[in-house]
């Protein structure tokens, strides 16, 4: 399996990362633990999470998803074999948020301790902290990573005006860098390319998107608005039901037929070619046998082409 670096990190990664969001919400833990069984025994090793997963779900209080992935790192015995991504920032109770010091030196015992590890491999802020000066959550991080508690960090839903002044930050006073950065990015929300890709190219950050199928619209399933009854996350994907929409399904369906694929492995497959490694979720062993075949397959010029053209 081709191994991608994160950033300037030491950490390596395979060109697909599993969403974790699901654990412990649409994935119980019999069907989350065969999801991660599954992607990790088909040569996959990236995992994404976050504290608040899934903290919107009746009764959750967030954690879910980080126990999870704890519970079954500890019974299966297999922290060296995988990279675990999850990340601080969001709102998990009144007071808990942020990217201030000493949230953040909180959340990370929180988050260690559900997953059952004495380290974070990628720790991110979640989303950005206006109200928190740029550097203290990297202060922060620097004292995370001298205690061993973290290997590196990321940044998502960052503007590219803030990632730079991190970065800027980061080198001005000696702290850790952000290496990677997790935007929103699919065939259809394509605001990633303005600034935001520039800025990775130049600073060689790695990029791990996530609604790498734009909520499903990518799989190909959702063609009508009588098709968005067949899940409860139709509602999510009706504003791509135009022209637009069309054309790029269009295009997926064309690329697919030529390269004996799905339009969600294509969709993901394009993405790989643009990045470092693509977030999607499954629930079913199924849906995980569509997510991790994308990695199989090649683009030529001509494919990609067409499928920049279509969502443009």
């Amino acid at each position: 399996m081709e191994k991608r670096r994160l950033g300037k990190s030491d950490l390596t990664v395979a060109p697909l990362c599993l969403g974790g969001n699901v654990f412990g919400w649409t994935a119980d833990e019999v069907a989350s633990f065969a999801l991660l069984d599954g992607f990790v025994d088909a040569g996959f090793n990236f995992i994404d999470t976050a504290d608040v997963y899934s903290k919107w779900a009746p009764g959750h209080h967030g954690g879910e998803s980080e126990t999870i992935i704890g519970d079954w790192l500890k019974r299966r015995g297999k922290r060296d074999d995988v990279i675990i991504a999850t990340k601080v920032g969001s709102e998990m109770g009144p007071g808990k948020k942020g990217l201030s010091k000493a949230w953040i030196t909180r959340a990370v015992e929180d988050s260690l301790r559900r997953l059952n590890t004495d380290y974070i491999d990628l720790y991110q802020s979640h989303r950005d902290d206006e109200a928190t000066p740029v550097e203290e959550p990297l202060e922060a991080y620097a004292a995370l990573i001298k205690a061993g508690k973290v290997r590196a960090i990321g940044a998502s839903n960052f503007t590219a005006a803030r990632l730079g002044a991190a970065l800027d930050a980061s080198a001005k006073h000696g702290l850790p860098r952000y290496e990677t950065l997790q935007p929103e990015y699919n065939l259809m929300v394509r605001e990633f390319e303005q600034e935001l890709a520039p800025l990775c190219a130049r600073e060689a950050l790695g990029v791990i998107p996530y609604f790498g199928l734009a909520s499903g619209f990518l799989t190909g399933k959702y063609r009508s608005k009588a098709d968005l009854r067949q899940s409860p996350r139709g509602e999510d994907v009706e504003a791509y039901l135009n022209e637009r929409g069309m054309r790029v399904l269009t295009a997926l369906d064309a690329v697919a037929e030529r390269r004996n694929a799905t339009p969600a492995q294509v969709a993901l497959a394009w993405l790989m070619t643009k990045i470092t490694a693509p977030i999607a979720s499954a629930t079913t062993l199924k849906q995980l046998g569509d997510l991790v075949a994308s990695a199989s397959v090649q683009l030529n010029p001509t494919d990609i082409g067409l499928l920049d053209a279509a969502g443009a």
